[in-house]
């Protein structure tokens, strides 16, 4: 049996491979600089669990000063509130029969908060939650320019916020739009043009909602690449920022984030395999790293590159100099996509000063339903 707790207190190079590591020091410091950005706005810091998907991270966001949590899936928000936090936003669609049934169940343990965009989904969650007699609250998703969920700005999402108004068991809120379309833009003024120019759509639903009669408390949307952007707008009250607790390489090319968030994430993983001077082959294939932003690179490692995965390897190609690696040595690889990767793994270790300081199980993994 492993015993993964067995290696607290150890170096990490003594660690079985592949395992994921955390920079405690790099993600604490990423957690309050980010909370320390929100006390200077109107905007509150509603983390998204859906990178690190582990109670206890949430917990140290929420110390930090967080207003509660965003999750993806209703799966996510069942592991979070059973670790004992109420404020929990699922900024997604509940559609199912089964899956509103487990939305009004945990509506009896916490403060659940839920995304629509149709009214065929308002009707159907506020009849399960008048059966169960607890009040849901709810958003109306805005599309804003993602072209993915949500209800068309203006005359559309007024319709929809007055269904809600007078629908039983449910309390409208407020208005999500996700500009998920401009977050990586590695070029600050582009993204800065793009985003406020799409969330100004939220801000004048926002307006005709109000002059209609129907008060709008929250407009929640943001990301870790439009944090201080949309953070900045007055009318908003809450932002989704996830990333920025471990980053990534891809996050780490975005002007005005990377140089102010740390990668606090990595793979540790073991050469196995040297067959020719520059051909290195290492345990870390495609299910412990995932390459959707690119393939993931060794860190600290000059004149290295990672040039392809398979499904349990990887190979790197020797591109200058020398390097004396050779099989059973250690090298870490920082992730491309912190969220998808984490996703991978059953646990993470937590390292401090090069020591495993704690063991977390990756608790909402795999939870996507």
């Amino acid at each position: 049996m492993y015993n993964a707790e067995s290696y607290v207190g150890k170096h990490k190079t003594e660690l079985d491979t592949p395992a994921l590591l955390i920079d405690l020091d790099i993600m604490e410091s990423n957690i309050q600089k980010m909370a320390n950005y929100f006390r200077t706005v109107n905007a509150e810091l509603r983390p998204h669990v859906k990178t690190h998907k582990t109670p206890i991270i949430s917990h140290k966001q929420i110390a930090a000063g967080a207003i509660g949590v965003t999750c993806a899936k209703l799966g996510e928000a069942e592991a979070i509130v059973h670790s004992g936090i109420r404020d929990v936003l699922i900024a997604n669609q509940i559609v199912s029969e089964h899956k509103i049934a487990r939305l009004v169940n945990l509506a009896k343990h916490s403060d659940i908060m839920v995304a629509v965009d149709n009214k065929e989904n308002v009707h159907a969650i506020s009849e399960a939650a008048a059966a169960k007699g607890v009040t849901i609250r709810i958003l109306v998703e805005v599309n804003i320019g993602m072209d993915r969920c949500g209800v068309n700005p203006g005359k559309e999402t007024l319709e929809l916020a007055q269904d809600i108004c007078i629908s039983p068991n449910l309390k409208f809120e407020g208005l999500m739009g996700y500009e998920g379309h401009t977050v990586a833009n590695p070029n600050r003024l582009e993204r800065e043009t793009t985003t406020l120019s799409d969330m100004q759509k939220l801000i004048e639903t926002k307006h005709l909602l109000e002059k209609n009669g129907i008060n709008v408390s929250i407009m929640s949307g943001g990301g870790t690449g439009t944090f201080d952007i949309t953070g900045s707008i007055p009318e908003m009250t809450e932002v989704q920022a996830g990333s920025y607790v471990f980053m990534d390489s891809t996050y780490g090319k975005v002007e005005g984030v990377g140089e102010n968030f740390g990668c606090a994430l990595s793979v540790l993983a073991t050469v196995v395999s040297r067959p020719e001077k520059h051909r290195i082959i290492v345990d870390t294939g495609l299910k412990v790293l995932t390459k959707e932003f690119g393939i993931p690179q060794p860190i600290g490692i000059q004149g290295l590159e990672m040039v392809s995965l398979s499904e349990e390897h990887g190979k790197l190609q020797l591109t200058n100099g020398d390097i004396s690696l050779k099989p059973s040595d250690r090298l870490e690889i920082l992730p491309t996509h912190c969220c998808t990767n984490v996703n991978l793994h059953d646990r993470y270790f937590g390292i401090r000063n090069e020591i495993v300081e704690s063991v977390w199980e990756i608790t909402a993994r795999g939870r996507s339903q």
